[in-house]
C-alpha cells in the first residue's frame, strides 16, 4: 500500500485543506507557492518538464487507487497529504514568490515540489486555475 492513497481514502477533508476553504482558493495559493515559478522553469527545461510530467502521472494514478475523483477538491486532498508529509520531515514549503528561481533551484527540486509543481499543471490543463 502506499501512505499518500491510503490518506486519500480514508480522508475526505483532511485538516490543512479545511482551513483554505474552496478547492479554487487552495489551487491558487498552492500555484503562488510553487505552480507559477515551477511550471516557469518546466516549459525552459525540456527535462525537468519530464520529470514533473511523471509526478503529474503518479498524482492520477495516487488519486485513482484512492478512488477519488479528478477534481479541484481530489487534487486539493492530494496537496495536502504531500504538504503534510513534507512538514512531518522538516522539508521546505515555499511562501508565494519564495520559490522563484533566484531562490530556488528548480533543476534539483526534491520530491514533495516536484509532486506540487505536478498538481499545479494537472489543475492548470484542466482550466481550474
Amino acid at each position: 500500500m502506499h501512505m499518500t492513497s491510503d490518506y486519500l481514502r480514508t480522508a475526505e477533508s483532511p485538516p490543512c485543506v479545511r482551513g483554505l476553504g474552496r478547492a479554487q482558493d487552495a489551487l491558487d495559493d498552492l500555484m503562488a507557492r510553487v505552480g507559477v515559478d515551477g511550471l516557469t522553469h518546466a516549459f525552459g527545461d525540456p527535462g525537468f518538464l519530464a520529470r514533473v510530467d511523471q509526478h503529474a502521472a503518479d498524482v492520477r494514478e495516487a488519486l485513482l487507487r484512492a478512488g477519488r475523483a479528478m477534481t479541484p477538491e481530489g487534487l486539493v486532498s492530494y496537496a495536502a497529504s504531500v504538504t503534510a508529509a513534507a512538514r512531518r520531515m522538516n522539508l521546505f514549503l515555499p511562501e508565494p514568490g519564495e520559490a522563484d528561481p533566484a531562490r530556488l533551484d528548480w533543476a534539483a527540486a526534491p520530491w514533495h515540489l516536484l509532486r506540487l509543481v505536478a498538481v499545479c499543471g494537472i489543475a492548470e490543463e484542466a482550466a481550474w486555475v
